[in-house]
């Protein structure tokens, strides 16, 4: 395991995270703590030390199970959790309350001082953006995090945190957590741009779309994972035959190299333009051990393109608007070509 920069900043995180999502079986489809433990434990061993949960992840139980997982060891591991969405009015949301009672419930569960790294999990699109970035400082200035990283906001408003956080002297963030696989590319027509302007780090969830990429929905399979990812799969998956494709275009490359699907889709993510930190999971020791064995997998530049093109998007407006002809000649004088930047 190779270790990355996390952004614009000195903290050094290995190039693939293991998501807990799973870590527990409330959720009725999860790892029990014992496989969970093995899951763990087969990540430390490879070299990793990136750990990602959240304070809903199982009711807790992912974060109660890290809490004993990570004794003895703590100072090594870097541990980041969600201010992530709670049930009642104020346990919602993005605001202070919020995130102050987030966080001493998580340090509780963790049985940890601190947070390494500690993400705003979802834009609640009300909380003045002020009220967000003083919090996300005084929670700095007391220790209590270390960094913090945005996870599912626009481009738009993340640039506009940053450029107060810096404006004000506050903690800025440092990561960047979106949903990125080959299935879903959109993030490259505004969030990667902003994010590589700005020197965020890149992470991404659901680096192999729910299991699409992994062929599981060609198997046959029929239990509560495969229940529960088709049903967020139908809100994620609005073109069934872009997804066909990609999938064609994996079991050519598995072919090819003698490599699963899944560890050929996270290979992909490794041969963008700005480096991309997946978050892998699992229920079992069997499928972690298959994803991590990815970074074994050289692509070659014909194979990336297939990929590539299997999954390419539209870059809609104003991107395409850049590229027309009339409109270069208009901005550049019709000299692009020999001004050199």
């Amino acid at each position: 395991m190779n270790y990355r920069l996390l952004g614009h900043s000195g903290l050094r995180v290995s190039e693939i995270a293991l998501g807990t999502m799973t870590f527990g079986e409330e959720w009725g489809w999860g790892a029990g703590a014992e496989e969970a433990r093995k899951i763990y434990d087969a990540y430390r061993a490879a070299g990793g030390n990136f750990v990602d949960t959240a304070n809903l992840y199982t009711q807790g139980s992912s974060e109660r199970l890290l809490g004993e997982f990570l004794s003895g060891h703590r100072q090594e591991m870097v541990l980041a959790t969600n201010a992530a969405p709670g049930s009642d009015a104020n346990a919602a949301g993005n605001h202070r309350k919020s995130m102050v009672q987030a966080i001493e419930a998580s340090l509780k569960r963790l049985k940890t001082d601190y947070i390494d790294l500690y993400w705003l999990h979802i834009w609640d699109q009300i909380t003045p953006v002020e009220e967000v970035m003083r919090a996300f400082d005084d929670l700095v200035r007391q220790g209590k995090i270390l960094y913090a990283g945005v996870s599912d906001a626009p481009a738009w408003w993340v640039a506009q945190a940053n450029t107060l956080a810096s404006l004000r002297g506050w903690s800025p963030f440092v990561g960047l957590q979106i949903e990125y696989s080959l299935i879903e590319r959109t993030v490259e027509r505004e969030l990667i741009p902003m994010a590589q302007a700005l020197g965020l780090g890149l992470v991404a969830w659901s680096p192999l779309a729910g299991g699409v990429l992994t062929g599981k929905y060609n198997a046959g399979q029929s239990d509560g994972s495969r229940r529960y990812s088709s049903e967020m799969m139908r809100d994620f998956l609005p073109d069934p035959g872009r997804q066909e494709r990609i999938v064609k275009a994996l079991q050519e490359i598995s072919r090819q190299t003698g490599h699963s699907l899944a560890q050929v889709a996270l290979a992909w993510l490794r041969y963008r333009p700005i480096p991309v930190i997946p978050i892998i999971g699992a229920r079992k020791l069997s499928q972690f051990e298959d994803n991590l064995a990815s970074l074994s997998l050289a692509l070659q530049p014909e194979q990336v393109k297939v990929l590539d093109e299997a999954s390419d998007i539209e870059p809609g407006f104003p991107h395409e608007f850049y590229r027309r002809d009339m409109v270069r000649a208009f901005i550049y004088g019709g000299l692009r070509d020999r001004i050199i930047a």
